[in-house]
C-alpha cells in the first residue's frame, strides 16, 4: 500500500506552452469560432481536446484552411516555407512559436548565413526539429545521439556549429556534445544552453526526487518530448517510471511493494490532471506532500500578430 505521494517542483506548464494557449484562447474570443491551428498546439491531447471543445480546429496542412481564415502555428515553430505558404494563401497567420524555439531558429540563420556548417541535435521528425531544418535546410546536419556524433561526416573547410533542440534530456545532449567537441575541438556552441529552462529544471527536480521514491509517475501525453525525457531521467537513476496521459491510465499493479511514489507532469500537462491523480491516492489512503524545488516567474508577451488585432478591435468598439 503505497503511504505518500511525493510531488515534484517545478512541473507542468512552462512560459512558452501558458502562451501557446492563451493565444488560442484570445484568438477564439477576438475572432470568434473557428480559429484553425496547424499542428498540435502544444503537445497534450487533453489540452487539444479542450480547445476543440471551444471552436479550435486542428490541421495538419495550411491547404486546410480556408482563405480569410485565421491560423496560429504552434508553439513548436514552423519553417519559412509554412509562413510564406500562408501569406500565399491569404490566411491570418498568429504565430505562436515559443521564444526559446525562435531564439534557436534565430540561431541556425545567423550561422548559416556566415558560412557555418550546424549540427542540430535533436529527434527526426519531432516538428520543432523540423521548423529549425527548414531554416538553413542546405547548412544543418541533424544528429540524433552519441553514437550519431561519432561517424557524422563535417566539411572540412568550414567553421562548424552547433544548436539543440529545446526539450531534450539535458544529460544525454551533454554527452553528444563531448563527442563533438572531441572529434571537432574547434565547433562553436550557443551563447546560452538552448535546452530551455523548464525541460532542465523538470529534469532536476525529477533527479531530486529519486532518492525517496519507489516509482515515478509522469502525467503527459505520449508525443511529448520532455515529457519522455523525464520517464527516461528516472530510469536512468534505476527507478521505474511510466507516463499516464491521465489518472485513467495509471496501473494499480505498478504499486505493488510501493512505499513512496514520485508524481511530476510534462510542460505541456495541465495541473489539473495532477491533482486528479492527487485525489485518486488520497483516496487510497496516500499522504500528498510537496518537494521544494525551483521557483519560475519566465512570462513571454503574447504575439505582437494578436496584441496589434486586439489593440485595434478596442479601439474600434
Amino acid at each position: 500500500m503505497v503511504k505518500s505521494l511525493l510531488l515534484a517542483l517545478p512541473r507542468g506548464y512552462c512560459a512558452g506552452v501558458d502562451r501557446a494557449i492563451e493565444t488560442v484562447e484570445r484568438a477564439l474570443t477576438l475572432y470568434g469560432r473557428p480559429v484553425f491551428v496547424r499542428k498540435q498546439i502544444v503537445h497534450n491531447s487533453h489540452v487539444v481536446r479542450d480547445l476543440e471543445c471551444r471552436g479550435a480546429v486542428f490541421v495538419d496542412d495550411l491547404a486546410e484552411v480556408p482563405e480569410g481564415a485565421t491560423v496560429v502555428f504552434s508553439a513548436h515553430g514552423v519553417a519559412p516555407a509554412v509562413r510564406t505558404e500562408a501569406h500565399v494563401r491569404r490566411v491570418n497567420s498568429i504565430d505562436a512559436t515559443c521564444p526559446l524555439v525562435a531564439k534557436v531558429h534565430a540561431q541556425a540563420r545567423r550561422y548559416a548565413k556566415s558560412g557555418y556548417t550546424i549540427v542540430l541535435i535533436g529527434h527526426a521528425g519531432h516538428e520543432e526539429v523540423v521548423g529549425t531544418l527548414g531554416e538553413a535546410p542546405e547548412s544543418i546536419a541533424l544528429v540524433q545521439s552519441a553514437d550519431d556524433a561519432e561517424r557524422i561526416v563535417l566539411p572540412p573547410d568550414r567553421p562548424l556549429a552547433y544548436i539543440t533542440q529545446t526539450t531534450l534530456s539535458v544529460d544525454e545532449t551533454n554527452e553528444i556534445v563531448r563527442v563533438l567537441r572531441r572529434r571537432f575541438p574547434h565547433i562553436e556552441e550557443p551563447a546560452r544552453e538552448d535546452i530551455c529552462y523548464a525541460t532542465s529544471n523538470r529534469q532536476w527536480a525529477v533527479k531530486e526526487l529519486l532518492p525517496e521514491v519507489d516509482l515515478l509517475l509522469v502525467v503527459g501525453s505520449r508525443n511529448s518530448s520532455n515529457s519522455l525525457r523525464l520517464v527516461e531521467v528516472a530510469h536512468a537513476g534505476g527507478v521505474a517510471a511510466h507516463l499516464v496521459e491521465d489518472v485513467a491510465a495509471i496501473d494499480e499493479r505498478w504499486l505493488d511493494g510501493c512505499d513512496t511514489v514520485g508524481l511530476t507532469s510534462g510542460a505541456s500537462a495541465p495541473e489539473r490532471l495532477v491533482a486528479e491523480v492527487c485525489a485518486w491516492f488520497r483516496a487510497r489512503g496516500a499522504e500528498v506532500r510537496e518537494r521544494p524545488g525551483a521557483h519560475e516567474d519566465v512570462r513571454f508577451k503574447l504575439p505582437a500578430e494578436l496584441r496589434r488585432a486586439e489593440r485595434a478591435a478596442r479601439h474600434a468598439a
